[in-house]
């Protein structure tokens, strides 16, 4: 077999893994396929029989192509001025087949879509790799051109960041995260009574105008009042997951992994108390957001 073909088989064989890499890297279908396809391009120009493991030379080229990618778009963002604009807030109809990336973002979960996106470009690499690849830190060393040792580091972080905690007792935190499940739950049915039955009667819903249509009011008071509006905007529950906030329960609106929507929630005696819908960018991008983890964690 010349060289050429081995290349070809070694690379069918790890494409899905190349691909899964790539989009846990850089958050889009689109952009995972490109850092696949150039990583065929630079490996068939590169590739000898004096390659040893393939695999690892494969994902090291598709991890330094997504790293240069992740690179580039902090650029570009620090660049905006209008933060509407950035990849992140793009609207849903961008992408060339969303039918694939709501699939992919979906089995990685929105809200770590979400999380992954607050990371620096290396930490981000390092994470995924590491953490959700098993790749050894001498191997990420050389794609983030650390040491073993500040690869480890870069890892650490980021799982801190990813991970948070929280200062709410366990028993607390799974009540509340029962709460936020059931709120999620009403809403993607429609169910109003499931609804009622999680709002306090006095609940109050605020909201900046980048979130709520013009026709809205930005302060909302009543149990039905609000979740008959909820209802009205039942499509979002279906892009929305739980998320910590500050270290706090909330929920975050992300159609296919790009942040839309954040809701603070008050919920004091297993109902929720106050929501705040927040939509502005300048903000959302201040948000110390994390994942939830399980209740029983």
């Amino acid at each position: 077999m010349d060289t050429q073909a081995e290349l070809a088989a070694h690379f069918d064989h790890s494409r899905k893994r190349l691909r899964n890499i790539a989009y846990r890297m850089l958050g889009s279908a689109d952009e995972a396929d490109d850092a696949t396809q150039e990583a065929w391009l630079r490996a068939s120009s590169a590739y000898t029989s004096a390659v040893g493991n393939v695999q690892a030379w494969l994902t090291t080229i598709v991890a330094r192509i997504c790293l240069d990618m992740l690179r580039s778009r902090q650029r570009r963002r620090e660049d905006y001025t209008d933060l509407g604009e950035l990849d992140q807030l793009a609207p849903p109809s961008d992408v060339a087949d969303p039918e694939d990336e709501a699939v992919l973002a979906d089995s990685v979960g929105l809200a770590l879509l979400v999380v992954l996106d607050t990371l620096t470009p290396a930490e981000r690499v390092a994470f995924v790799l590491h953490d959700l690849f098993a790749v050894p830190f001498g191997e990420i060393a050389g794609i983030v051109e650390r040491t073993p040792s500040a690869a480890k580091k870069l890892a650490s972080r980021a799982r801190q960041r990813v991970h948070g905690n929280t200062g709410v007792p366990p028993a607390d935190f799974a009540r509340r995260r029962k709460v936020v499940e059931a709120f999620l739950a009403a809403s993607r049915a429609g169910d109003l009574e499931g609804l009622m039955a999680v709002l306090a009667p006095d609940v109050v819903r605020r909201g900046d105008r980048v979130a709520l249509p013009a026709q809205e009011e930005l302060e909302v008071r009543g149990a039905r009042r609000i979740a008959e509006e909820t209802l009205t905007n039942s499509g979002r529950a279906h892009f929305a997951e739980p998320i910590l906030v500050g270290g706090e329960l909330g929920i975050v609106v992300a159609p296919r992994g790009r942040l839309r929507l954040v809701l603070l929630l008050g919920i004091d005696d297993d109902r929720i108390t106050s929501v705040e819908v927040i939509g502005e960018p300048e903000r959302l991008r201040e948000l110390d957001l994390a994942l939830p983890g399980h209740p029983d964690s």
